[in-house]
């Protein structure tokens, strides 16, 4: 990576940004043309106490935005509908979009759920809003004029984000490198991607107020305010050139829920965790993976109030359900012992994961620390994976390790979190329903 703060070649227009409006929201007036034009909520289970996670574009007209709460929502808007979120149906929506810009160009990465990032050579570049207008055409021919989507193209990724976000929804910006920095003079400087709160606590400190004095920054200034490299790659992407990031590595696997209500009881929390857990336990093995530890964590309270519970549970490389659940009992043993507040979430996660040709040692030879044998751990190992088996080809309920019970607030799966889409396998617990919305009940 460079770290000179002037150079010879001008940066080109070669990245394009794609960021859908309210995708959650606009999904569900795709699906359902009554929702529509009405300002809509969408909420993660069941329950009239929890949050919106998305909110469509006629909500935030009126004031709602993403986060607010039920009750907060329908004082604002007291005609609020809410629906209850299917991440199973906006994962197979957006694999459909992925196919239809793909005619337009070609996507070369996928950011999230809702926003990809093209490549553009001179002659698409120099198309401009036209090359924007042909995709927005055949997403609107594809799907329906519900789902939107605003566009950016600039020198750099970070830049076409930027782009994509400014005149949202349903927008268009195309940022010439000429025109830097004053085409973003307006703009604040958290409404840079990559400038969090504590970055801009930083900047600030550095005397960086604004978008002027950024973009005075030297290279070297920038990665120490960030404290390490991603500054100057920001530095570099700021400023219209190219800062590619090195591939990451899975490090862990977890499934987190918010409780209802009318689910934190000792017992029904417990059930929670062990769905949590086994369906993270089969997204490892899908990836032919083992894990070394286990957490447990519990929040309660809402703000600065927030208390915390975690308990983290080492074992040797494992990858059956049997390992896992004992480690989780554990876990859950102490909890019952130790926890001092009513928890409003829990999640369970699988760490120190680990390749069959990393492991060294006795893995495959010799007694365990858990007081079992190479032997039968092998043996409970082809009990889960019969289990996933049967589980894909006879749906959620053919087999289970323990008790299925009922959790209130519906469904435990799979959800989608920013830079992780998860695979059509992680909803064979979820009833397939593009058409059928669920609304909520209260």
């Amino acid at each position: 990576m460079s770290g000179t703060h002037e150079r010879a070649d001008r940066p080109k227009v070669e990245r394009l940004y794609l960021d859908f409006d309210s995708f959650f929201a606009s999904a569900e007036q795709h699906f359902n043309a009554d929702l529509r034009g009405r300002p809509l909520g969408v909420v993660p289970l069941d329950s009239p106490h929890t949050s919106c996670i998305a909110v469509s574009r006629e909500a935030k007209a009126r004031g709602v935005a993403s986060g607010s709460s039920v009750r907060e929502a329908r004082r604002i808007v007291p005609d609020m509908i809410f629906v209850i979120a299917r991440h199973d149906a906006y994962v197979r929506l957006h694999k459909r979009i992925l196919d239809v810009v793909g005619t337009i160009l070609p996507v070369a990465k996928v950011r999230s759920i809702d926003e990809v990032v093209c490549h553009l050579s001179p002659g698409e570049a120099a198309q401009g809003k036209t090359l924007s207008d042909r995709i927005k055409s055949a997403l609107e021919e594809a799907f329906s004029p519900a789902l939107t989507c605003s566009i950016g193209m600039a020198p750099t990724e970070l830049l076409a984000k930027v782009g994509a976000e400014m005149n949202k929804p349903d927008g268009f910006a195309l940022i010439d490198a000429r025109e830097l920095p004053g085409s973003l003079c307006h703009l604040d400087l958290r409404d840079l991607p990559g400038i969090s709160r504590g970055i801009g606590a930083r900047l600030a400190a550095s005397g960086v107020q604004d978008i002027d004095g950024l973009w005075r920054l030297a290279p070297k200034q920038a990665r120490k305010i960030w404290g390490n490299v991603e500054g100057e790659r920001f530095w570099n992407e700021f400023h219209g050139f190219h800062a590619e990031r090195p591939e990451t590595r899975k490090s862990m696997y977890g499934h987190g829920r918010v409780l209802p209500r009318d689910g934190r009881g000792p017992d029904q929390v417990e059930a929670c965790a062990r769905q949590l857990l086994l369906s993270a336990a089969r997204r490892l093995r899908r990836d032919e993976l083992r894990a070394t530890e286990l957490s447990l964590g519990f929040r309660g309270g809402r703000g600065p109030e927030t208390a915390q519970w975690t308990w983290r549970e080492a074992f040797p490389a494992a990858r059956d359900d049997r390992s896992f659940t004992r480690a989780l009992s554990k876990a859950l043993t102490e909890a019952r012992r130790s926890l001092r507040f009513s928890p409003h979430s829990v999640s369970v996660t699988l760490h120190g994961l680990v390749s069959d040709g990393e492991i060294t040692g006795d893995l495959f030879g010799g007694a365990l620390e858990d007081g079992g044998d190479t032997a039968s751990r092998e043996r409970w190992e082809k009990v889960s994976d019969l289990m996933d088996s049967l589980r894909r080809s006879h749906g959620t309920k053919a087999l289970s390790l323990g008790v299925q019970d009922d959790i209130p607030g519906g469904y435990v799966g799979a959800k989608i979190a920013f830079g992780r889409i998860p695979e059509e396998a992680d909803f064979s617990d979820a009833p397939t329903r593009d058409e059928d919305t669920r609304f909520l009940s209260y």
